[in-house]
């Protein structure tokens, strides 16, 4: 487990492309039906990139975003890192392509982390215990993905996701009373759930393996993540989960006996964007002042893997 003092999140920001292709639009287009797909996975619509658009043009809006949020200019970021599972190019890495969109210097170091739709949580992870040994002070982390890029859109299976990005800034904050918590987790003997096998172009989901998963994994971190901090349920005030479906957060809801109303959601707008759920969900919670400080906020995320892990956080 990973237990950081006296580090804020300084900043949030997200950014999603103009593109919006309903769910209607794409049961009438397969034949399937629309009202499943409401009712089981709570999509109405989804952001998709246009064919000039990529990752990092995405990731360095929701940087941006995010630095003015935190009352900073772009060469105070000292440290760049961003989670994707959909880079623009093999190499170089996300980050350094949105290093220079940004401006920053050379002095900066930026790498990529890849655990799909976790992705944020480790390299979140990752940011605090870089500032924790006090090699960095300002640290980016990024979450975005553009898993319209490799979705066959003639499948059934299209409609779970979308393109977005959101970004945090993360800063030491000596004398606060911020802390911030997390267990992450990893099972390659899932491996088959979700990926790209060598060669194909697209993703290949076994989506009944991904619902029996998500709600055992996503349940048992939470829980071990409170129990490991001396907090129960009851002392959560909001949850930012990722955003796999709304069928498996109600059921997470159930299991943990914590009221879906603390649950946040996005996917009727966003669907799963995957690497980006988490810092885009909570910029906008964020922005619309559903957090004050001293919450206990719990972030959560399921993705290919398996990855999976929890985190607590108290708000400042």
């Amino acid at each position: 487990m990973a237990f950081f003092k006296e580090i804020k999140i300084a900043g949030t920001g997200s950014f999603t492309p103009s593109k919006v292709v309903t769910s209607e639009e794409l049961a009438n287009k397969l034949g399937s039906n629309v009202d499943w797909i409401y009712s089981n996975l709570g999509i109405v619509e989804r952001r998709i990139a246009g064919g000039d658009e990529f990752s990092s043009d995405l990731g360095a809006q929701a940087a941006k975003n995010a630095i003015e949020s935190a009352g900073l200019a772009p060469n105070d970021i000292d440290l760049i890192i961003v989670a994707t599972a959909t880079p623009d190019r093999r190499a170089p890495s996300t980050a350094c392509l949105i290093q220079e969109k940004l401006g920053v210097s050379n002095r900066c170091p930026a790498f990529d982390i890849n655990a799909v739709c976790s992705g944020f949580l480790y390299a979140m992870t990752l940011g605090f215990q870089l500032i924790e040994s006090r090699a960095y002070q300002n640290v980016l982390v990024v979450g975005v993905d553009t898993f319209s890029k490799i979705t066959d859109w003639n499948r059934r299976d299209c409609v779970f996701f979308g393109d977005g990005a959101g970004a945090v800034v993360l800063q030491s904050a000596p004398g606060s009373s911020s802390f911030f918590s997390s267990k992450l987790f990893a099972d390659g003997t899932g491996k088959d759930g979700f990926t790209v096998y060598p060669g194909d172009l697209f993703f290949t989901m076994d989506a009944r393996s991904v619902y029996e998963t998500g709600t055992t994994v996503l349940t048992q971190a939470i829980r071990e993540v409170l129990a490991a901090n001396g907090l129960s349920v009851g002392d959560v005030s909001a949850v930012i989960p990722h955003q796999p479906s709304v069928r498996v957060l109600k059921r997470t809801s159930e299991l943990l006996d914590i009221p879906f109303s603390k649950f946040k959601t996005n996917m009727d707008k966003h669907a799963n964007t995957a690497s980006a759920t988490v810092p885009l969900l909570l910029d906008q919670v964020n922005r619309r002042g559903e957090l004050r400080s001293g919450d206990t906020v719990v972030f959560a995320a399921v993705g290919s893997g398996w990855t999976w892990g929890a985190a607590v956080y108290k708000w400042q």
